[in-house]
């Protein structure tokens, strides 16, 4: 009977302690604001919040006050919350062509961004795989391949094949790939943007890179042709105007002590990036991606917890972590897991917002739900408002490894990525992803606030839980979690 009486105990003082956190949420968590903070990210006049932009700083010294104003304190000394990130740069060229003499173009992508000038053989080798080099000879020559593979030339599946292509290139002795791509005008407008611009990296030591791989866009496909009798060709490709840099940027980053005497040594990270793609070629009189969808929604969302738990404390600490250069190559996180300001071992969950859309007003997608301990916590938090919280639903895109979560899960802390209601990458997403149409006025702002304040109790759930949250056994990231935190 005692036994009874205090399981009844306990139940009540859990849904009480639950009810209490879901009032302190809906008390810190308001449409109004939710509205206000995006429709100045991803105002026009940050102009995309490019890495490395007066804009992209300026964003930053707004999430900074706003921090301030909440009651976060920096981590840093000075009270000062950027961390400074040195970046290389890698510029656009000036000129590209590339000529037969029966073909010529300038619709070139630079995929390892180095000036080129090249004039001599070049042979065709169908998709540039193990087979096609068999009894042809290309060094010290160009080589002409189609994108992807005989059996997939989707272009996603086309760039993650580059990686092997130059290796395969390199080892028979030719100095580059002229890749075949066939895409329409907008999805050619949107490589170009991405691959053409400015490059950046984390500033370290870069080794000399003199090997060339582009992709041209021909529609007809009518390079190929030209090597009908032939497997080989004279050619000429110059790429002129690339030239190297460095640049500063900044992560943005607080923290709040948590109220537990024990509990408050372990950490967790609430963190999303706040940068964008800036400006590119104008559509329709727009040139400016606004990227409210990314990341200026997941931007508010941490926000949102800042605000919440410097309010109301929870029993473990909070790091919250605004990145930049996640556009450009994760090189916010990259360099923060590379500089911690606070020791890793102390950071037992990493929870990250990021975006590309919404197809679905009743879920919320968590990528990497399931592979961690504290899936319960936020399948809670989302039910507590009236949204189902769902895994990955589109593994083929690799979203996990994706995001800035990746370089804290590389590390062995658990860190899934909290996301806007999406079932597939289907048109609706396409819609706004890197797209000039992604701006504030598209948003529903009734569903936000539901995905607000969700992220938020999930973050209090997961803080509070007795239990430190961690990997499920067998995940790809579990032994490097053990090594971390030093598990048996």
């Amino acid at each position: 009977m005692k036994n009874l009486i205090l399981f009844l105990l306990l139940s009540i003082s859990y849904t009480l302690f639950a009810q209490n956190d879901i009032e302190k949420v809906k008390s810190t968590v308001s449409k109004n604001e939710i509205e206000g903070h995006i429709y100045f990210l991803a105002s026009d006049e940050l102009k995309g919040r490019q890495t490395g932009t007066p804009e992209n700083k300026i964003a930053a010294q707004y999430l900074t006050n706003m921090l301030r104003g909440y009651g976060v304190k920096s981590v840093a000394e000075n009270n000062n919350y950027f961390q400074e990130v040195m970046l290389n740069t890698t510029s656009p060229f000036n000129n590209a062509t590339f000529k037969t003499n029966d073909f010529s173009t300038s619709k070139i992508i630079t995929l390892n961004k180095i000036n080129t000038s090249y004039s001599g053989a070049t042979v065709f080798l169908n998709y540039g795989m193990s087979e096609d080099y068999k009894n042809t000879d290309v060094t010290g020559k160009m080589v002409v391949t189609y994108s992807g593979t005989k059996d997939n030339r989707d272009l996603r599946f086309a760039f993650s094949k580059i990686k092997e292509k130059t290796a395969l290139a390199k080892e028979n002795g030719a100095v580059g790939i002229i890749e075949i791509i066939n895409v329409n005008d907008k999805i050619w407008t949107q490589l170009d943007h991405s691959f053409n611009g400015e490059k950046m990296n984390v500033s370290k030591e870069e080794k000399t890179n003199d090997f060339t791989y582009i992709w041209i866009n021909d529609q007809k496909e009518s390079i190929g042709a030209f090597f009908t009798d032939k497997n080989e060709i004279q050619t000429t490709l110059n790429i002129d105007g690339i030239k190297k840099g460095t640049v500063q940027s900044q992560n943005v980053v607080g923290m709040v002590e948590g109220t537990d005497p024990k509990l408050k040594n372990e950490f967790v990270i609430y963190s999303a990036h706040y940068d964008h793609v800036g400006i590119g070629t104008a559509v329709d009189n727009d040139s400016i991606y606004n990227g409210a969808r990314d990341n200026a929604v997941g931007t508010v969302t941490v926000l949102s917890a800042a605000k919440n738990i410097a309010k109301h404390p929870t029993k473990r600490s909070a790091l919250f972590i605004l990145f930049t250069g996640e556009e450009k190559g994760l090189l916010g996180s990259t360099w923060y897991v590379d500089h911690p300001m606070i020791p890793l071992h102390q950071m037992v969950y990493c929870f990250n917002s990021d975006n590309g859309g919404y197809n679905d007003t009743s879920i919320a997608t968590i990528v990497g739900l399931e592979r961690t301990t504290a899936s319960e916590d936020i399948k809670n938090a989302a039910n507590a408002f009236g949204l189902k919280a769902i895994g990955d639903p589109a593994p083929e895109q690799g979203l996990f490894d994706r995001s800035d979560n990746v370089n804290f899960a590389a590390k062995g802390i658990p860190a899934p990525t909290f996301s806007m209601g999406f079932t597939a990458f289907d048109k609706e997403i396409a819609k706004y992803y890197h797209q000039i149409t992604d701006n504030p006025d598209t948003l529903d702002y009734d569903y936000l606030l539901k995905f607000f304040q969700s992220y938020v109790l999930a973050c209090r759930n997961i803080a509070n839980n007795p239990d430190t949250p961690f990997w499920i056994e067998g995940d790809k990231y579990y032994e490097a979690g053990k090594k971390l935190y030093n598990k048996k």
